[in-house]
């Protein structure tokens, strides 16, 4: 079987687990990389294939290392359960540890800065959205104007694999809701996509762009970090805060917000030498 015909079946497998369009988009795009950097067809590779692959990349962040090693992982598995292939190459690898995610949330000091840059409309509605919402780009490209509820003070999120969520809307993005569309895409596709919504990549460079006008280090999900690290030092407890960032579990938000610096220097400021000597 051609390695296209094999992808495409995939493709399609992925599709009907509602998988979101960028997870398969980019479990694609690493097996054509695999199979253009060396020569093997993905079906077919071999330990050694795939030793030799990542060995081409000591550029990879532990991050990337781990993504694209379950991303093999689950190909191989698929491939299996297809009958196309009886051996797994990824038992031989071993596993690869999932590293912690530290938090990165945008300062307070550049995010008033951020804000006060002159941008386009539509790119400071998507930097309110990730911010006083949590809303991650792909959720910003696909946001509508049925997905809000101003009556009830709330607004519709469609998450990771066709999730939907409401959750409570923010005064200001109330106040916003009035500038934009009542019906149909917020962020239309104005040439590429006619009459589709942006992607999620365009969402992510508009914000870049201004972060980098403004002369200030971030991007777009470090807003989200932004939303989720102040909820919790703002006393929020934190399975409230799972449910605003929309985690399945909140093993999930503890590792995406972290410990907060504020919680820490209280901690710190509670010790009693005093005491201790007495």
């Amino acid at each position: 079987m051609s390695t296209n015909v094999t992808i495409d079946q995939w493709e399609i497998f992925q599709h009907g687990t509602r998988r979101s369009d960028t997870t398969i988009t980019e479990r694609i795009r690493v097996l054509a990389t695999f199979e253009a950097e060396t020569g093997v067809n993905p079906a077919y590779a071999q330990p050694l294939d795939i030793v030799r692959w990542y060995a081409l990349h000591e550029e990879w962040s532990p991050g990337t290392h781990y993504t694209y090693h379950s991303y093999l992982t689950t190909w191989f598995k698929w491939l299996q359960l297809q009958d196309i292939r009886v051996d797994n190459p990824m038992v031989k690898l071993g596993t690869v540890k999932q590293p912690k995610r530290k938090p990165r949330p945008v300062a307070d000091t550049h995010l008033i800065a951020l804000l006060k840059t002159n941008m386009h409309h539509r790119t400071r509605v998507m930097i309110l959205l990730a911010t006083l919402a949590g809303l991650r780009c792909i959720e910003i490209a696909k946001f509508r104007g049925e997905d809000m509820d101003l009556p009830r003070g709330r607004m519709l999120v469609l998450g990771k694999g066709g999730d939907e969520k409401w959750v409570p809307l923010h005064p200001i993005l109330a106040a916003t809701a009035e500038t934009m569309p009542v019906r149909g895409w917020w962020f239309p596709s104005n040439r590429t996509r006619p009459g589709q919504h942006v992607t999620r990549k365009s969402v992510s460079q508009s914000i870049s762009d201004v972060f980098r006008r403004a002369n200030l280090p971030g991007s777009a999900h470090p807003l989200r970090h932004w939303y989720g690290t102040t909820l919790l030092e703002g006393g929020a407890d934190i399975r409230v805060v799972q449910e605003l960032m929309r985690h399945g579990s909140v093993t999930s938000t503890q590792q995406y917000t972290g410990v907060t610096d504020i919680r820490m220097r209280a901690a710190v400021e509670k010790l009693d030498l005093h005491r201790a000597i007495a």
